[in-house]
């Protein structure tokens, strides 16, 4: 049995919830449990307004000393989050080593060796465990809130998954890519999801799907197999039969997180409030 912890939507920096206080209680809590945990994985919104310094403070918070991977979502700067969790410099290069959040990952496009060595290409990264495969894709859209996957993510996701095609595996990514029954979140979720769709009919060992960017603890299907939205650790967002405002923030609830139990070919998950 393996058991993976999954996070989302931190928002470090945001100025509406204690973003920082609230984090540190989740990760705290997820390095002080007794069972092994295999991974953390944390499904974007790391920085609420994308600076280098949400982006320092939140490597610190992320850090469990477990591994862990993070993909960008549509409030991140993809060369910040690149400097701060990839230790990229400037110069599309790799700064010393050392342990901690991503240093177990496997960075793919949009890093030197796409050609740009600007930084701002998507963040894709794959982290191998005994037993299970976590892809992470870059579905943010640099200035825009809605998300998508560009043609490099595509190519690359489909490369990943020919290469481990004996691997159990898990595809995540920020937005969801299907509708929730959220309508905020629904306006600004995956666009053209077909695209994703057809790589997974393609790759049988993915067994599900794992998102963020609805602040909801979620399930659905998508091309035939579970898609698990993480809560929001900084806020939860309600469904219209619990508030009618345009953007119905609750700040009261307590963090949450979800942890994805697999047992053989069972994948079962739990959600949990950190009080």
């Amino acid at each position: 049995m393996l058991i993976l912890a999954h996070m989302s939507d931190i928002h470090i920096g945001a100025p509406s919830a204690d973003s920082v206080g609230r984090t540190r209680a989740v990760t705290r809590h997820l390095a002080s449990l007794p069972g092994p945990l295999a991974a953390v994985v944390v499904t974007g919104d790391i920085a609420d307004h994308g600076t280098a310094e949400e982006y320092e403070t939140a490597r610190e918070l992320l850090d469990t000393g477990l591994p862990t991977i993070v993909c960008p979502g549509n409030h991140d700067d993809r060369q910040s989050f690149r400097k701060a969790f990839l230790r990229e410099t400037g110069s599309g290069g790799t700064a010393g080593g050392g342990s901690g959040v991503g240093s177990g990952s496997e960075v793919g496009s949009g890093g030197p060796a796409d050609g740009r060595g600007d930084g701002y290409g998507p963040v894709n990264q794959v982290l191998r465990l005994d037993g299970l495969t976590v892809v992470l894709c870059d579905s943010s859209v640099p200035g825009r809130p809605e998300g998508y996957l560009q043609d490099e993510t595509i190519a690359w996701l489909d490369a990943v998954l020919t290469e481990s095609s004996g691997t159990p595996t898990l595809v995540g990514m920020h937005h969801p890519a299907a509708a929730l029954g959220t309508p905020y979140v629904d306006e600004i979720g995956l666009r053209e999801p077909e695209r994703l769709e057809k790589v997974l009919r393609r790759h049988p060992q993915v067994i599900a799907v794992l998102a963020g960017h609805a602040h909801t603890p979620a399930s659905t299907r998508f091309a035939d197999r579970p898609l698990l939205v993480a809560p929001g650790v900084v806020n939860t967002l309600l469904l219209p039969a619990e508030s009618t405002a345009r953007i119905p923030v609750d700040l009261d609830l307590p963090p949450q997180f979800s942890l994805h139990v697999l047992d053989g070919d069972r994948l079962t998950t739990h959600t949990r409030m950190v009080v």
